[in-house]
């Protein structure tokens, strides 16, 4: 049985724990009103730029002239994982939910004897891929200097994702991240950004007249929709981190005032149990005189 002494050094202990866990909720709320933001502002310019390749693309996907981002290599043999994770942990089940959907997705495409290669974004999604597929790595981005997500981020890893399909690493190329809907949920989402994807029933917009030819449009826009893709979902991370921090934090501070609750009534019950042998024992000690 514990004594005083270490009941009372454990009860200082939780409450600063308490502490901690209580700033940084207080830190990853403030956080997420931005991100939140950013990710929503972000969402109707991703929808009207997917409406808009969805009408040049249903026109020119199956001719023999399109694209490669759009028609693909003609096989798919190799594929490329992005697995797009946070940089810190103590965030509940947030990065576990991406890699837990990149293996899913990883070990069906390897039953099928494809080849996979993985290129990670932030440290703890590599943390938990590397010891089953440390052997798959090709590339690994770092976020910890980045301060607050910006395009320039998105484009350096869309550079060099395009940089490996057109050096024929892959054939298709799919991110993970997870989608903000909550604080108290973040779906995590797999996305094909190469070859571009033509949505079921799309059809050619009729109602417009591009200037310069759809080719030539296709030409600059393919690669600037797989920019906007990955940068919408770098948003969607940041906001679904922050998300899944304050809830984690929120229950761990109720956890930590429990314990306390506990530790404190199992501390005054040992003192109160002290204290009447003591009593007894000098009541014992004057009869005996």
């Amino acid at each position: 049985m514990p004594s005083l002494k270490d009941l009372k050094n454990r009860i200082g202990s939780v409450k600063n724990t308490r502490k901690i866990t209580k700033a940084m909720q207080m830190v990853a709320a403030a956080k997420l009103r931005r991100a939140q933001e950013a990710a929503e502002a972000a969402r109707p310019y991703a929808d009207r730029m997917a409406a808009v390749m969805a009408g040049l693309t249903a026109n020119a996907a199956g001719q023999s002239g399109a694209p490669r981002l759009l028609a693909g290599t003609g096989e798919d043999k190799r594929h490329l994982l992005v697995v797009m994770t946070a940089e810190r942990g103590l965030a509940g089940g947030f990065n576990s939910s991406i890699v837990r959907l990149a293996r899913v997705h990883a070990e069906r495409l390897r039953a099928e004897g494809k080849q996979v290669a993985i290129l990670t974004v932030g440290k703890k999604g590599r943390e938990q891929l590397k010891r089953d597929y440390g052997s798959l790595f090709v590339h690994h981005v770092d976020l910890s200097e980045v301060k607050r997500m910006g395009y320039d981020t998105a484009r350096a890893i869309t550079d060099e994702v395009l940089a490996r399909f057109d050096g024929g690493d892959f054939d298709v190329a799919t991110i993970f991240y997870n989608r903000f809907e909550s604080v108290i949920s973040q779906i995590p989402t797999a996305r094909q950004i190469i070859p571009a994807e033509v949505p079921e029933g799309a059809t050619a917009n009729a109602l417009y007249d591009y200037e310069p030819g759809e080719d030539a449009l296709l030409a600059e826009l393919l690669p600037r929709s797989v920019a906007t893709q990955i940068f919408a979902a770098l948003l969607e991370n940041a906001a679904s981190e922050q998300g899944a921090r304050m809830s984690a934090m929120d229950n761990a501070t109720r956890n930590a005032g429990d314990m306390i609750d506990r530790l404190t009534t199992q501390y005054n019950r040992s003192r109160q149990a002290a204290i009447t042998t003591e009593l007894i024992e000098i009541i014992a000690g004057a009869e005996a005189l």
